[in-house]
């Protein structure tokens, strides 16, 4: 792809040649809907959800981070099929 492994594009179209499927989440900017929201929202699957500037995963209602990123607000998040 001639781009870094850690941009979107590239990590994005790795997961969605691995079983992940990719949805948006436009409308979690006109209100503040954050990750610990999105998580709560989704008690079962995994999924990975990128945040601005950032990527985290969620599974089973739980986030995993280096840092706690719940009051971060969701963009696009890709779930595993």
């Amino acid at each position: 792809m001639k781009s870094m492994m850690h941009d979107n594009d590239v990590w994005g179209a790795y997961l969605l040649e691995n079983g992940f499927t990719a949805r948006g989440l436009a409308e979690s900017i006109l209100r503040r809907y954050t990750v610990r929201d999105f998580a709560a929202d989704h008690p079962r699957g995994i999924y990975v959800v990128r945040t601005n500037g950032h990527v985290l995963t969620v599974r089973d209602g739980a986030y995993y981070d280096t840092w706690d990123s719940g009051d971060e607000v969701p963009l696009v998040y890709f779930e595993r099929r």
